[in-house]
């Protein structure tokens, strides 16, 4: 653990995927025992319905999670929870606020320098999963398994001290479709951020951590509390960065990998 608490002014998790074995509870409870907020945005794939409707799986990680959140609303900080495609039943209800969390579909976020920052999950710009449902599915779970055999491998590369290393993210890097997946995403996300007149935009859903400009506007995903384990955080004076938060379970200490940060930007 560390001995100091982190605050910013907003905090911004998605793709959490609580309910599924690809989550990572342990480091996400530890992120939030360790950074505080004004503002908790959760921008969607927080639960994962998907996953809990194949199969139940709820260890006492993932209710701790839970509770942590709720206490961190219930002690004041502003909690959003924006729905995603793994929860989206959650959008009947919408908009309502249960247990001091505000469910919406979306919401716009100013900075601290007066800039607009539109705040969705971003599932909506994603052809495969609004023309072709049945092949995202398919890819989730072909996901999952491929994290189950990603932690196996590393678990031997641990062994023999060796780091840990991400066959999906090499895959994301590597696949030439992939690679142009995330290019028409971010081109959508951006092009509809535009047209609304925003200044950035700040999503979730495919699981790529990033800050970067794009036709003028200011694209930030925070990546997700699966593998990658990133969160976008906004300091006091408006400087946008993605953190990467790692637990070291041999040691079981916490890592905080601030100077890894992909990208810094002040708005």
């Amino acid at each position: 653990m560390t001995d100091t608490v982190n605050h910013y002014r907003s905090i911004f998790i998605s793709d959490v995927h609580l309910g599924s074995k690809a989550c990572s509870a342990d480091v996400l409870l530890d992120f939030l025992k360790n950074n505080e907020s004004n503002t908790l945005y959760l921008i969607g794939d927080i639960i994962d319905m998907w996953a809990l409707k194949r199969s139940w799986y709820w260890p006492q990680s993932h209710n701790d999670v839970v509770q942590k959140i709720l206490r961190k609303a219930r002690k004041g900080t502003r909690t959003i929870y924006i729905s995603g495609n793994h929860d989206e039943l959650l959008r009947g209800f919408i908009p309502i606020t249960f247990g001091d969390i505000e469910l919406v579909n979306e919401v716009i976020h100013e900075t601290v320098g007066g800039k607009k920052f539109l705040v969705i999950h971003g599932d909506d710009f994603d052809g495969i999963l609004n023309y072709a449902k049945w092949i995202s599915k398919l890819g989730d779970i072909a996901y999952n398994a491929l994290l189950s055999v990603n932690r196996h491998y590393n678990n031997i590369r641990r062994k023999l001290g060796f780091e840990y290393w991400s066959l999906s993210a090499y895959l994301k890097n590597k696949v030439k479709n992939a690679v142009q997946f995330i290019n028409n995403y971010s081109i959508a996300v951006v092009d509809e951020c535009k047209r609304r007149g925003m200044d950035g935009i700040i999503c979730g859903h495919i699981h790529n951590a990033e800050i970067s400009i794009i036709n003028d506007i200011v694209y930030c995903n925070d990546g997700d509390f699966c593998e990658s384990c990133t969160a976008l955080v906004e300091e006091f004076d408006g400087t946008l960065k993605i953190l990467q938060w790692h637990i070291n379970k041999e040691q079981t200490v916490l890592i905080n990998k601030e100077q890894t940060v992909l990208k810094e930007m002040k708005v």
